[in-house]
């Protein structure tokens, strides 16, 4: 009998023949620690995978305040070409759970404008004409993010590490890293004390990228003073003077508003609700707007968490434009970073950082018991076990400066790591804090973490 040849036919063929396509860019939550008072919906940490499926090398990417996943989507790419045996792991910190992403998912998709978009979340407030937008979260209906501190997050990142180990398995490698906050997460994960053992038994290394632990721990009375101002306030950190969730908002829309309008007027130049000293002094296209807000030469020195070197105002023009020059970040791929573009419900920034997980932060002191850990249930006491061939990377930047490199080297130092197996940089005249995940093409901290990776690879 013969088969009637069809484009479905052939189609099926090919499908059958070729090869199963590697997954290169997924994103999953999977179960995290109960946390007291929480509902299990938000008992969840998720995972943003990017590289290879058949890598079986992992770096777990611990993102910093008020950020998430996303934020280290543009690091992961380059990662992936320049390092193709390793996967980039992205944490999803729970916090995020509580964002709402349905406007923004829908411009993402083309089905909505910027326009709309900005009047869902923000326009809403000085246009009441505008009746169907976003509904931030009462404090008083998350009493329990109250909790969510250094435990409750180391306990999320073992589920997340022990999936990593898994995939990994006896020839694999994982390392652990992360940004700013994220540094100090790092640090206190290395250092939990689990049953005896040190998080690190298990790592092959640790990555700081413009943020690691203080060795000097806070103080009894200064911890004791910051659950006592936490129990009467807000959960959530406020960041420049601008309240939860609006710094993450203005964020998210800016680059988006960027990336998909860019040569447009900007949508909030004239947002009365946005802070003088973030609009330029000309009208200006989206584009422009964006960069004049986070740029380290206009941006206030109180959103130093959010910065780059991403350029200038345009000379001339109306709108005012956006100019590259000699700047090392390129605009678009720093809006990228934070936008979250092309990935679906997810941005880099967190709309909502829990007070709880930077107040705990103060008690890692690399590791060394102190009092104040006494006081805030931190764990991290193992910090003279860590393995003796652990390697370590540590990169500073206009925030951590020689203070990150110098930090990893005690580390290293209190365990007995020999010398040679930590590697050191600081940036600090050069790089803004953002800086070492948005550099392109040339980007010193991705010329050192390459190599580094690769020798641990090598193992």
């Amino acid at each position: 009998m013969t088969r009637k040849i069809t484009p479905a036919l052939v189609l099926a063929l090919l499908l059958c023949a070729a090869p199963a396509a590697e997954a290169r860019e997924s994103f999953q939550q999977i179960a995290g620690v109960k946390s007291a008072g929480t509902p299990a919906k938000y008992n969840k940490v998720g995972i943003l995978k990017i590289g290879s499926a058949k890598a079986k090398n992992i770096l777990v990417l611990n993102p910093g305040t008020s950020a998430s996943a996303a934020y280290f989507a543009p690091l992961a790419r380059d990662l992936k070409k320049k390092a193709p045996s390793w996967q980039v792991w992205a944490v999803e910190r729970r916090e995020n759970l509580l964002e709402d992403h349905s406007m923004w998912n829908r411009l993402k998709s083309g089905a909505a404008t910027p326009k709309q978009a900005f009047d869902y979340y923000l326009n809403y407030l000085a246009d009441k004409s505008v009746t169907t937008h976003f509904k931030p979260i009462p404090d008083a209906s998350v009493a329990y993010a109250k909790q969510w501190g250094m435990r409750t997050e180391i306990g999320d990142l073992r589920q997340v590490v022990g999936k990593a180990k898994k995939t990994a398995g006896r020839r694999g490698h994982v390392v652990m890293g992360g940004h700013s906050l994220g540094g100090t997460i790092t640090t206190a994960y290395a250092t939990w004390n689990f049953g005896g053992r040190a998080g690190a038994r298990g790592l092959s290394g640790l990555v700081f990228i413009d943020g690691a632990s203080r060795p000097q721990a806070v103080s009894v009375a200064a911890a004791r003073k910051s659950l006592a101002d936490l129990s009467a306030g807000s959960p959530w950190l406020t960041i420049g003077g601008i309240p939860t969730p609006f710094v993450g908002l203005f964020n998210t829309g800016g680059s988006l508003n960027a990336l998909k309008a860019p040569k447009a007027p900007s949508l909030a130049q004239n947002f009365a609700l946005l802070p003088g000293n973030l609009k330029p002094p000309v009208p200006a296209t989206n584009l422009a707007q964006y960069g004049y807000a986070l740029d380290t030469q206009t941006s206030p020195s109180s959103l130093s968490l959010a910065q780059g070197h991403i350029g200038s105002l345009a000379p001339s023009g109306s709108p005012r434009g956006w100019v590259q020059g000699k700047d090392i970040s390129p605009i678009k791929r720093f809006a990228q970073m934070f936008a979250g573009d092309k990935l679906k419900g997810l941005d880099g920034t967190a709309w909502y950082h829990p007070q709880r997980l930077s107040i705990d932060a103060g008690a890692v002191g690399n590791g060394i018991a102190n009092p104040a850990q006494k006081v805030l249930g931190v764990k991290s006491t193992k910090g003279r076990a860590l393995p003796k061939d652990l390697r370590i990377y540590a990169f500073g930047a206009a925030l951590g400066g020689a203070r990150v490199p110098a930090a990893a080297r005690a580390l290293a130092k209190q365990s007995g790591i020999p010398a040679r197996n930590v590697r050191g940089a600081s940036r600090a005249s050069t790089y803004s804090h953002n800086d070492p995940n948005s550099a392109y093409p040339n980007n010193a901290f991705v010329e050192g973490l390459v190599p580094f990776l690769k020798g641990i690879q090598k193992k």
